[in-house]
């Protein structure tokens, strides 16, 4: 039999509920960790975010938050997580700026595996070395939520304590997992009661690799900056027309081919830029958002003439099946 949700405990579909379960989680965390120090990778998701704040609210500097920037975050993200955890919460924070270290790895490597096994394990790599300078910390929070449970049962998906750690590191620590019992929308009625910025709390999903997976072939700078900022200027008009939450995920994909064009009267030979913006309700299947013709024409002037490398913009009406969500 595989481990069960308490029967007895509420949805939280209210403020209320939502601070009775912090209430219940700071006691329950502060008799668990005592005086004792906790370690936490904050990538800036929503499960990360939540378990930091609820952390912070219990035992204070106890928690020791680590940033890794590997330099495929989505624009701002980085500068977010430290404005809100340092700056705004008083967190301890270590911010780690590993971008040439991850971009290095990642040089002429085209294959999407081995792409994700490179930024998977640099990851653990960097984690594992902050981990190794910190002495007093017997404790590491995970942002584990009830269907990562539930996927691990079902064999979907590892459900990896430690985080995949080596062990010599993994083996100093207890776990912490104070939201493991909840699903992703009683996560974000958490972060919600707990004060976290809205865009931080229903931050759309966004994959393990970042925008290493949006940036199709071997990935080079260049390109991988046309991916951010074509992506920021999305995300910004989909705001400013409130599509913002309402629709489920939306991003722009730089491949790795050229065409030709013409900008400013002179012929040029540079990437396409694709939109995708889908929707569903199990990632199972997927539907195409079919955007007002005057919003495409808009974000397409918009990317062409902001984005260096870019000449033409695409957009994916593709569902899934046959598609999948990523490109790679």
């Amino acid at each position: 039999m595989g481990e069960r949700r308490p029967e007895s405990m509420e949805r939280i579909t209210t403020p209320e509920l939502a601070k009775a379960f912090i209430d219940e989680q700071v006691a329950a965390l502060k008799k668990q960790v005592g005086d004792k120090k906790v370690l936490l990778a904050l990538s800036g998701g929503v499960d990360s975010s939540v378990v930091a704040a609820l952390l912070i609210k219990a035992i204070g500097q106890q928690l020791v938050c680590v940033h890794v920037n590997h330099g495929l975050l989505r624009k701002g993200e980085p500068e977010q997580v430290i404005e809100v955890f340092r700056n705004q919460m008083n967190a301890n924070l270590i911010y780690v700026d590993a971008v040439d270290r991850f971009l290095d790895k990642l040089a002429g490597v085209s294959d999407p595996e081995q792409k994700r096994h490179i930024i998977g394990e640099e990851f653990i790599d960097v984690f594992a070395e902050e981990a190794r300078k910190l002495d007093g910390v017997e404790f590491l929070a995970q942002g584990t939520i009830w269907p990562d449970i539930l996927e691990s049962e079902a064999g979907i998906k590892a459900h990896h304590n430690a985080g995949g750690l080596p062990e010599d590191i993994a083996s100093r620590f207890e776990l912490v997992e104070p939201v493991r019992i909840l699903f992703k929308d009683e996560v974000r009625m958490v972060g919600n009661e707990l004060g976290l910025p809205a865009n931080m709390v229903y931050r759309q999903p966004f994959p393990g690799p970042g925008l290493g997976v949006r940036c199709p072939g071997a990935i080079t700078r260049d390109r991988l900056e046309a991916v951010r900022e074509s992506d920021a200027i999305l995300r910004e008009e989909f705001a400013k027309n409130g599509l913002e939450g309402k629709v489920w995920q939306y991003f722009t994909v730089v491949p790795d081919f050229k065409s030709t064009g013409v900008k400013n009267g002179q012929r040029t030979f540079d990437w396409p830029c694709i939109i995708r913006a889908i929707n569903t309700t199990d990632v199972m299947e997927v539907t195409v958002e079919h955007l007002p013709d005057e919003l495409i024409d808009h974000l397409v002037k918009r990317i062409i003439a902001e984005v260096p490398g870019i000449n033409r913009v695409l957009y994916d009406y593709t569902p899934k099946p046959p598609a999948t969500v990523e490109y790679e």
